[in-house]
């Protein structure tokens, strides 16, 4: 793993204003369309991004390339659609992109178009990016007149024209399909699959559908090569990741680090760890959507692969840290009724699970427990388990059992100060 000397992603960081498509372009942007348009064929920059192992980086970490070689070659019109949606807890990473590095952004969703042949792209924004995409859409039309965007971009014969469209706030608009549903100005609930977007996407034909930060990625892949890039991270997690930190540190905010980096460095170098000497009781790697992990896990290191073996998964890389004051009921009970309150209602074990779950949070809460309420939970989440029609629903189970897993002391001792367990 090679350390960062500078950053991929956040070089708003290093290079002050290149957010100005004048300085973006003095210091090396849009050179990866140049070189993409005039040197290679649309399947060898697919091929590329493949080779780098490029993952994406909005949650699931599927491979990039991967995604975009599904897209079928002999059904137009193709549509990229750009996930900015950005709505779980403890996330902030595409915000800064946008608002600091937003050229890198257009580059990438450049270089997917031509790559599966593409001449709309739509970024979609969560309702909140009033002002992020104000500026967004004054780099969109900066490009525009440089002719890095618009028809027969840099005297080729490739064409691209890129939207903007704010979302009205809604979670689960963050889930791909329920995303286009939005786009296409239905209700923002998702859909089937398969079939999957790349085949019935946007307004029924093949779509891209990828986060900010994944595409961003994609501009130093294509100018500098797949090695380049692999030199960062771990073999089968590569490049580096923006990580949120937020919570109980000294310093929350996004990092850039290479993959595989140990959870202990992000905390403590990078957020200055706990203030006041306090020790971590728990940390959340993925915002809400992800299974707690117990405070003993901070030489765990941040890539795919070994996020999953220690029971959770890495996700946006949203990380909360939770001090020892934290009571892990009522932390759980927060989570819960984050998704009962966006749950979008069209299914019953998502929209009645979470309702009774949050019901149950309350009595523990509120000094009405009931003996047998702690097991009662568990058996709400295996019914919802594997019945939710998206991920929402499976989602909203991880704080219930993986605190109930690490803290389940703090459950029976709610229940016996109400002198009901003893």
């Amino acid at each position: 793993m090679s350390l960062l000397q500078e950053h991929v992603l956040l070089r708003h960081r290093d290079i002050p204003n290149i957010r100005d498509i004048h300085v973006y372009t003095a210091h090396g942007g849009y050179d990866a369309l140049r070189k993409a348009l005039n040197e290679m064929q649309p399947g060898e920059v697919t091929d590329v991004v493949k080779a780098s192992g490029l993952r994406g980086r909005g949650g699931a970490g599927f491979p990039a390339g991967v995604k975009w070689s599904f897209i079928p070659k002999d059904v137009k019109p193709v549509y990229i659609v750009v996930n900015a949606d950005e709505s779980e807890p403890g996330t902030f990473k595409d915000r800064e992109l946008i608002e600091g590095n937003p050229h890198q952004v257009l580059e990438g969703i450049a270089l997917c178009a031509y790559a599966v042949g593409a001449e709309a792209a739509y970024i979609y924004g969560r309702g909140e990016f009033r002002g992020p995409f104000r500026g967004l859409q004054q780099a969109i039309d900066q490009a525009y007149e440089q002719g890095f965007l618009g028809e027969n971009i840099l005297g080729t014969d490739f064409s691209l024209d890129v939207y903007t469209h704010l979302g009205a706030g809604a979670y689960i608009c963050g889930e791909e399909t329920a995303l286009l549903s939005s786009l296409e100005g239905k209700l923002g609930q998702p859909r089937n699959r398969p079939p999957f977007p790349a085949q019935v996407g946007l307004y029924g034909k093949p779509t891209v559908v990828n986060n900010v930060e994944t595409l961003t990625n994609v501009p130093p892949i294509v100018r500098h090569g797949a090695e380049w890039y692999r030199q960062f991270g771990t073999e089968k997690s590569t490049g580096t990741k923006i990580f949120c930190l937020s919570g109980h540190v000294v310093r929350p905010g996004n990092y850039e680090l290479p993959l595989g980096t140990p959870l202990r460095y992000l905390i403590e170098e990078c957020g200055g760890g706990v203030p006041g000497g306090r020790k971590v009781k728990a940390i959340l790697p993925a915002g809400a959507s992800a299974p707690i992990l117990p405070g003993d896990k901070l030489d765990l290191p941040l890539d795919y692969e070994s996020v999953q073996a220690a029971g959770s998964m890495l996700g946006s890389a949203s990380f909360i840290v939770m001090d020892e004051t934290v009571d892990m009921v009522w932390a759980a009970s927060k989570m819960v009724h984050f998704f009962k309150h966006e749950s979008c209602g069209k299914c019953s074990p998502c929209r009645e699970g979470t309702y009774w779950m949050e019901d149950v949070y309350h009595r523990l809460r509120d000094g009405h427990a009931r003996p047998d309420d702690v097991d009662l939970l568990l058996s709400i989440a295996d019914q919802m388990d594997g019945n939710c029609f998206c991920l929402l629903g499976e989602f909203s189970l991880s704080p219930v059992r993986s605190s109930i897993r690490h803290f389940r002391e703090e459950y029976e001792m709610r229940v016996k100060r109400m002198g009901i367990g003893d």
